[in-house]
């Protein structure tokens, strides 16, 4: 095992990896930028290097910055977290090139599942179900519409390289495909660098679903139930659970072996996931959409429904240790729910805010766990994802998880900064959420019902009590106050 490990990202992921890794008795290294510097991952590690200012470009998403660090505090190992440098394969590569371990993938694995249209064709390949849609690269844009056409409208227009939703077009109108292709090139190549598309057969209403699989470096793999991450917002999740109401025992497992399939079929080594999309008419119609080769945010609903640490288990794994369990030696117990808590005003469009937390209450305890990067006096910018938190909840059964995350949702408390997490709440109490009845487009259908276009009462009273406390009059030092000097 590793001696000391450098986690090359910040925020909530930056103080999840090194809880794991104080439980290990292994050394951690935290980066950051200058915006970052009172920040609480750089507290709560052993020791935190500076990487630059501000702007991403010059500190987190810096190679060379990034492994100086890890030369200048004697790291051993990198932990990528997600998002920044997470899936980016040159890093991976550098960073064995400079005689680091790679806590991911090795680098060919992240390259491949990266490009979609690879991806499709090798899992493809390997027998798993995939979209029926465009097959290829660089295809012109006549071929394209073409291949849409073959398809039957309606189609989703898709960055080979992109992620995260971003540059996704729905066409439902064949007459708008020349316009939408031109669209989604720009904004590829504006996001990504590369303007490839891909384009695949649009399924109405449907449900995401998502397999964690977890592989050795001798062969093993094996997976470990799916996450439902249907609840989406411009597609990005913003709700998961694990297991899914929609899978019976022979779909969750006909889906996990296909994801074990898909893993092997890249020579996958780590924590992953595989996505699929889903009809929830026909859940036996199952598709492969992407492969996450990193540690997804949802992570720990898998983890309170199996008992495993996944970051544990991406270090023992890099480490070069054999996973000690098969597929049959995992167990799925219980319910989990996740809500990400980010920083956004929902009744201003879901514009992204920001501001001190003057006063932070993040709910923990039996059967509920908070995953985040936040403290009192931190100041919340828009240089970096608007992600603050994470709070879970567990339950024996799904009513139960619900409910208390719904409770733990109301107990949390980001003065100074405006957040998500009452449209969360009001989403989780939704009847066809509650009753398990959901698709990736249920949230931009019903959240203008879910945002209060009235200022809730409890605010001008707590309004009330603070102006009240501005205007009492100063105590008296001998401790006795005048009543006739009390307005």
């Amino acid at each position: 095992m590793f001696d000391s490990v450098l986690i090359a990202n910040r925020g909530e992921i930056a103080v999840r990896v090194i809880r794991t890794l104080r439980e290990l008795g292994i050394r951690s290294v935290a980066v950051y930028s200058d915006a970052d510097a009172d920040a609480r991952h750089v507290r709560e590690a052993d020791t935190a290097v500076r990487l630059g200012p501000a702007p991403a470009a010059e500190s987190y998403l810096s190679v060379e910055r990034l492994l100086d660090a890890a030369a200048r505090s004697g790291a051993q190992a990198v932990h990528p977290g997600y998002g920044f440098l997470a899936e980016n394969a040159e890093f991976a590569q550098a960073c064995a090139d400079a005689g680091l371990v790679f806590i991911g993938p090795p680098a060919a694995a992240i390259s491949l599942m990266g490009d979609k249209i690879r991806a499709k064709a090798t899992v493809r390949a390997a027998g798993v179900p995939v979209v029926p849609g465009s097959s290829g690269s660089g295809l012109s844009d006549a071929e394209l519409a073409a291949s849409a056409r073959e398809i039957g409208m309606p189609v989703l227009l898709k960055p080979s390289a992109g992620g995260g939703g971003k540059g996704m077009h729905l066409v439902r109108d064949e007459a708008l495909l020349a316009d939408e292709i031109a669209s989604a090139r720009r904004e590829a190549r504006s996001s990504f660098g590369d303007d490839t598309l891909l384009v695949e057969r649009w399924i109405d209403r449907p449900r995401h679903i998502e397999i964690q699989v977890l592989a050795d470096a001798h062969g093993n793999v094996v997976h470990l139930g799916e996450r439902e991450c249907s609840l989406q917002r411009r597609h990005q999740k913003i709700i998961e659970e694990a297991p899914s109401v929609l899978l019976d025992e022979a779909t969750r497992s006909a889906m996990g072996e296909a994801a074990v399939q898909a893993a092997r079929s890249c020579g996958y080594t780590g924590a992953g996931t595989v996505e699929f999309i889903v009809p929830g008419s026909d859940p036996s119609s199952y598709y492969f959409m992407e492969m996450n080769t990193r540690l997804q945010v949802e992570h720990p609903v898998t983890e309170l429904i199996t008992g495993l640490d996944l970051v544990e288990w991406q270090l023992r794994v890099a480490a070069g240790e054999r996973l000690p369990f098969g597929q049959r030696d995992i167990m799925l117990t219980g319910h989990a729910i996740e809500a990400r808590v980010c920083a956004e005003d929902p009744s201003r469009g879901f514009l992204p805010s920001g501001g001190t937390v003057l006063a932070l209450r993040e709910p923990q305890g039996h059967g509920v766990r908070t995953d985040s990067g936040l403290s009192e006096g931190v100041e919340v910018g828009s240089r970096y994802d608007p992600m603050l938190s994470k709070v879970i909840a567990y339950g024996p059964d799904r009513a139960t998880a619900l409910r208390k995350l719904r409770a733990a949702l109301a107990g949390t408390v980001t003065l100074g900064v405006p957040t998500n997490a009452g449209f969360l709440r009001r989403l989780l109490a939704h009847p066809a959420v509650v009753a398990g009845e959901l698709d990736t487009g249920l949230v931009e259908r019903e959240a203008d019902g879910l945002v209060p276009d009235t200022v809730p009462p409890e605010v001008y009273t707590a309004a009330a009590a603070v102006r009240r406390a501005e205007l009492a009059p100063e105590p008296d030092p001998g401790g006795w106050t005048d009543p006739f000097s009390v307005p």
